[in-house]
């Protein structure tokens, strides 16, 4: 497969998500790990777009603080590129985060069975060396077959679900033939708009 990555920068993905290290990983670049330790329960906002890229933002930020802390004596010749991402739920018109319990994990699963859900997704990059930074959004509305009991309770015994906002995790083997359409792009939902990340990249070098 060939690579994106060249030596003239670097990429640093703040995420503990394996899913967005998987489909950056898919889309050929070479990076290191950053986790954001961040509350992020009390930052609030009305509108889920603008939670999402507050969140990114707060992400990007703690990130960044964590670098200079550490690499203040070093001088790079080689951009840094930090990549910041959150995804929310929406059911109903409300945002969804982490469920808090199994309960809440097995009401997401039941809501979402016969009806549909959307994800609120954002990307934001940052360039250290030039300051460079951009973040965009995207939307993506998924529809669901009825999902039976059977198949929730094996989702939430296996646990996957009770880690993702909204409990949403389409690409899940139990979970993807129940999902009927899918409104945008399943990368989006994973956690990592391909298009969004590649375009901001390209302008952040």
């Amino acid at each position: 497969m060939e690579t994106n990555s060249s030596p003239s920068f670097k990429i640093i993905l703040g995420s503990s998500s394996n899913a967005r290290r998987k489909i950056l990983a898919e889309m050929g670049y070479e990076f290191t790990l950053m986790t954001a330790d961040i509350d992020e329960k009390s930052i609030r906002k009305e509108k889920p777009e603008e939670l999402v890229m507050v969140l990114a933002q707060a992400k990007a930020d703690a990130i960044i603080s964590k670098i200079q802390t550490t690499h203040s004596k070093e001088k790079d010749a080689e951009p840094t590129i930090v990549i910041a991402a959150d995804t929310v739920v929406v059911y109903e018109g409300v945002v969804r985060e982490k469920p808090s319990s199994k309960e809440e994990a097995r009401q997401f699963l039941k809501d979402y069975s016969g009806g549909h859900a959307a994800t609120v997704g954002s990307v934001l990059v940052t360039n250290l060396k030039t300051g460079f930074s951009k973040g965009e959004w995207d939307r993506v509305e998924i529809y669901f077959h009825e999902i039976p009991d059977e198949a929730i309770e094996k989702l939430i015994e296996e646990g996957t679900v009770l880690k993702v906002a909204g409990g949403l995790i389409i690409e899940h083997p139990l979970i993807l033939p129940f999902v009927k359409e899918v409104v945008g792009t399943t990368d989006s939902v994973m956690g990592l708009p391909k298009d969004i990340t590649e375009r901001l990249l390209k302008e952040a070098l």
